[in-house]
């Protein structure tokens, strides 16, 4: 199988109209730096259902693709994740989950009704998730899919219980940096010679005094990560263009 590719949706038009911050992406990333694993990609899109199953789909077409996905799991009129999860990844339908309705009537009691019990109206096939706060339930499909609360507090636990289960090893990641007083156009032919299992970045930067460019590679494999980075040096030095050891992207 191949490598995971680990994404992140957040529902969040609270976010888009600047009136909360994302406390969701820089997590993650770190999560999964963590385990020796990176992001695929990461969305941020309006409580609009249409573009939240359209969203999801995307994801889905990816190859083994893992999904982290926050908000719109409540049970007001403007939470629409369990609903599109259903439609993205099932029938459509959301039965209720027998084992969710049970939690949710034990810790409300009579007030589960009318309206917080909607919370365990789940896609067919839906695991649950603990809830380290409130134990209101969010819940995964098919074990790559998890739908999480947007409360970092609540969420972020889970993100770290699923990636333990997920990636109960770390997988050990190469990579190394530099920084060279020239144009990215100058290593653009060691570029397009770097091996399909090597990540590379080229991240340009526009000084008062000249342009800088930094240079990043990285691979599961030492030894090719290494021999990857010799070929930017060894152009370099060929060019006599001056160069650090550093990374001076930020």
């Amino acid at each position: 199988m191949s490598e995971p590719k680990f994404f992140i949706l957040i529902i969040g038009t609270e976010i888009l109209n600047r009136r909360r911050t994302d406390k969701h992406f820089d997590f993650v990333t770190l999560a999964l730096e963590k385990k020796g694993h990176k992001l695929s990609g990461s969305f941020i899109i309006e409580d609009d259902p249409a573009l939240i199953v359209q969203t999801i789909k995307f994801i889905a077409s990816q190859p083994n693709p893992i999904l982290f996905s926050f908000g719109g799991i409540g049970s007001t009129p403007d939470d629409y994740t369990r609903k599109c999860a259903a439609i993205a990844l099932k029938d459509g339908h959301l039965p209720i989950h027998q084992e969710a309705k049970k939690i949710i009537e034990e810790k409300l009691g009579s007030d589960a009704y009318p309206y917080p019990i909607r919370m365990a109206e789940l896609p067919k096939g839906a695991k649950l998730l603990d809830n380290p706060v409130n134990k209101m339930p969010a819940f995964s499909l098919d074990e790559r899919y998890f739908f999480m609360p947007g409360f970092p507090e609540m969420s972020h636990p889970m993100v770290e219980e699923i990636l333990e289960k997920l990636l109960p090893g770390k997988k050990e990641y190469y990579r190394h940096t530099l920084t060279a007083l020239c144009k990215e156009n100058e290593l653009i032919e060691v570029m397009e010679k770097m091996p399909k299992e090597v990540e590379f970045s080229s991240l340009p930067k526009l000084y008062s005094d000249g342009w800088r460019v930094s240079i990043s590679v990285a691979s599961h494999d030492e030894a090719l990560s290494l021999q990857a980075f010799q070929m930017y040096i060894d152009i370099l030095e060929a060019k006599k263009i001056v160069y650090g050891l550093q990374d001076e992207s930020n």
